[in-house]
């Protein structure tokens, strides 16, 4: 079973991780100039709804990856445009080939690439790169997060109240699995209780900021696996804690995100505790019910 801490690569790990390291930051290399030549792309397919969108480039870039990936190391790949095998069986390949689409369509910097192996529905490896901002991440289990190359050091003990959050969007509808209430209402808590909050557009830009000691915490409300994956490998190779937002240690399955130093992330969760689960709030109205936990459940569509 592979560790949930992220402290140690698991024994069955088909592939060696240095080598699949190599290929991945390769890869990445080779299509980071079309990445940047591409900003300003426009959306030209729509998906779950008129707020989300691929351009002509994430197909291109997301079809190189998946090539290059699957013949090295004869892995399979499940992307963000063309799906693939189920992301929480066996060891895959996940990648998103453009985290932060709108951002990139309107030549915000806040966008990347985000790849990551799955083993067991746990990220073993992750990769983020940040093309317009100059930053790439690398993680492995069980080793450094790295910055450029470069070993970053754990995460301290730092408190929301010292440092900016992060937070992931509020405009899913009412039938996602995080009412919109609820999202404004956490989003309300956490803008009183931290020093101050950020939305940069792009889980992958979250995650990453979180885990290089940019941002305190951050929380997201989405349950796709190439949203979150890489992220996850990188904050638990810093010393951070990742969980979702009913405190149980995240996975592949897992409905919602909060990462955090372990500091933080105890204020995020008792902040969040005290509304009850997103089951007691109504769109007519931001009143809640009694309070009920958050139950596990199959992994539904998100944002």
């Amino acid at each position: 079973m592979t560790d949930l801490t992220g402290d140690s690569l698991p024994t069955t790990l088909p592939v060696d991780p240095d080598e699949a390291m190599a290929l991945a930051s390769r890869l990445l290399d080779e299509i980071t100039p079309r990445f940047i030549d591409g900003v300003g792309a426009p959306g030209i397919q729509f998906k779950s709804s008129r707020n989300d969108f691929a351009t002509e480039l994430d197909l291109e870039l997301e079809r190189r990856l998946a090539v290059g990936l699957r013949e090295g190391t004869g892995l399979e790949v499940h992307g963000e445009e063309f799906g693939g095998p189920p992301v929480n069986e066996g060891t895959l390949w996940v990648v998103d080939p453009i985290d932060g689409t709108a951002n990139y369509s309107l030549g915000i910097p806040t966008t990347g690439i985000l790849v990551s192996l799955v083993h067991e529905s746990q990220p073993v490896l992750g990769l983020t790169w940040l093309p317009l901002l100059g930053l790439r991440f690398t993680s492995v289990a069980g080793r450094p997060l790295r910055q450029n190359g470069d070993e970053l050091p754990r995460l301290g003990e730092v408190s929301i109240r010292d440092s900016a959050l992060g937070l992931g969007s509020l405009s899913t509808g009412a039938r996602g699995t995080y009412p919109p209430a609820y999202r404004r209402e956490v989003s309300d808590r956490l803008s009183v209780a931290a020093a101050r909050t950020r939305k940069f557009g792009s889980t992958g830009v979250d995650l990453a900021f979180v885990a290089s000691g940019r941002l305190s915490a951050a929380v997201s409300f989405g349950n796709h696996a190439w949203d979150n994956a890489a992220g996850a490998s990188h904050i638990r190779s810093a010393g951070g804690v990742v969980t979702d937002l009913a405190g149980q240690q995240w996975s592949i399955e897992s409905r919602s995100m909060l990462a955090a130093g372990p500091l933080a992330h105890a204020e995020v969760l008792n902040t969040v505790s005290e509304l009850g689960g997103p089951g007691t709030f109504l769109e007519v109205g931001r009143r809640r019910a009694a309070p009920e936990p958050e139950s596990p459940r199959p992994r539904l569509e998100g944002e």
